[in-house]
């Protein structure tokens, strides 16, 4: 494998140690999540805006950007660019949902698996193995299966069942675990000796971080390279907001962004909120991990993530902060905001959408801030409401009045 000639090397994340990126990583010797660097100088003098602009409108799009061996071609399923949708019913105007939803899959979770399964193919890895909350899992599954790869999945069993009938149909071994994901991750380690696959459980390997970057890059294209004031992202490993902020300060290295930052917000549940509780405490990292984990909220439900200190540092960094929502609360979010505008959003994103809401009440930002809100995946995939539609006699004289009502 000849890596990208526009790869630099990969770092610990806890140390800045520099490690060869021609062989195949979980974590660094430090046991912490490893970083992909580029050659941001080399980068910049071989691309332009103009000349990305000319491109097919897909995540690869980003090739010098991203860890793509040099000449191969990705394990790909059609990942586009996702629109930007404003909730302009509910929200008004200068809130706009950036809807992931539209991605293979249904969910964001498409952009890391990709690319992820893509580095692990060209590493030779012929068996894969994760922990997942659900969506994770079904994208590693139908990326496994376009590769030729085995896969196994650990999932919670009050996991959704349409994702867990979805990584089972797409051909994955499906273990059902009685647990949350923690759980479930710790029987993957446990089970590598043993298997000989390759765990790409969230931040235990360099490159699905990468993957998901490419939702940062994107938003500072599709917004004319002028960023938002604030983004709302649902964070459970947190690896897509850890992706967006090495995104933005990527392309801020590279000359084509200037200016303030957006302030990122993590969004939890009050039922499993670890990022929230440390922010609070002004921690760096969360401390204990969150027990009981009791948020129907799936895609949040991490009780402590390895890529803990990562995420704070994105906050602090930006200004930003973490805020909790209630579940209840969001799924009504969900059907109204859905309802008014159309847009069906996934729990997650409805939780984005709540704490919007919650943080314009309490006056941590302004209406009038341009803020983007993270639909991370289509609500298709998650319950719906059992409603039943009202029923008629095709045949009996029509009451037209009743419809009126």
């Amino acid at each position: 494998m000849i890596p990208s000639p526009y790869l630099s090397h990969l770092e610990c994340s806890a140390t800045g140690e520099r490690l060869a990126a021609d062989r195949p990583w979980n974590l660094s010797p430090a046991g912490a999540p490893i970083l992909v660097r580029h050659d941001l100088e080399k980068v910049a003098a071989t691309l332009t805006k103009q000349a990305l602009a000319a491109r097919p409108a897909d995540m690869w799009r980003w090739r010098e950007l991203l860890p793509l061996p040099d000449g191969m071609e990705p394990v790909s399923l059609g990942e586009i660019t996702t629109p930007l949708v404003t909730l302009d019913n509910w929200a008004g105007a200068n809130v706009v949902v950036k809807d992931e939803g539209r991605l293979p899959t249904g969910t964001f979770k498409a952009r890391g698996l990709a690319l992820a399964v893509t580095l692990a193919k060209a590493f030779g890895a012929t068996r894969l193995a994760m922990p997942t909350a659900g969506n994770a899992g079904a994208a590693m599954a139908a990326y496994a299966a376009r590769a030729g790869m085995e896969a196994f999945v650990f999932a919670p069993a009050d996991a959704p069942p349409v994702t867990l009938a979805e990584i089972a149909f797409q051909g994955a071994r499906l273990t059902l675990v009685d647990g949350i994901i923690s759980d479930c991750g710790r029987v993957v380690g446990d089970g590598t000796e043993h298997m000989d696959w390759f765990d790409l459980s969230t931040l235990k390997e360099p490159y699905r971080i990468e993957g998901k970057k490419t939702m940062g890059l994107e938003l500072a294209e599709q917004m004319a390279w002028n960023l938002p004031d604030v983004i709302f992202y649902p964070t459970g490993g947190g690896t897509g907001l850890i992706g967006m902020w090495k995104a933005f300060d990527e392309l801020k290295t590279m000359g084509w962004i200037d200016g303030p930052l957006p302030r990122m917000v993590a969004v939890q549940s009050t039922r499993c909120g670890p990022i929230v509780k440390a922010f609070d405490e002004g921690a760096d990292h969360v401390a204990e991990a969150w027990a009981p984990v009791e948020t129907t909220l799936h895609g949040v439900r991490v009780p402590k993530p390895i890529g803990d200190r990562l995420i704070m540092d994105a906050i602090y960094a930006s200004d930003g902060f973490a805020v909790a929502v209630d579940d209840d609360e969001a799924e009504a979010v969900r059907a109204q905001a859905t309802a008014t505008d159309g847009l069906h959003l996934g729990p997650e994103g409805a939780a984005c959408a709540l704490a919007w809401r919650m943080s314009v009440e309490a006056g941590r930002i302004d209406r009038a801030e341009r803020a983007v809100l993270f639909n991370c995946g289509s609500g298709l995939k998650s319950p719906m409401p059992n409603v039943v539609g009202q029923g008629i006699d095709p045949d009996a004289e029509m009451d037209w009045e009743t419809f009126r009502a």
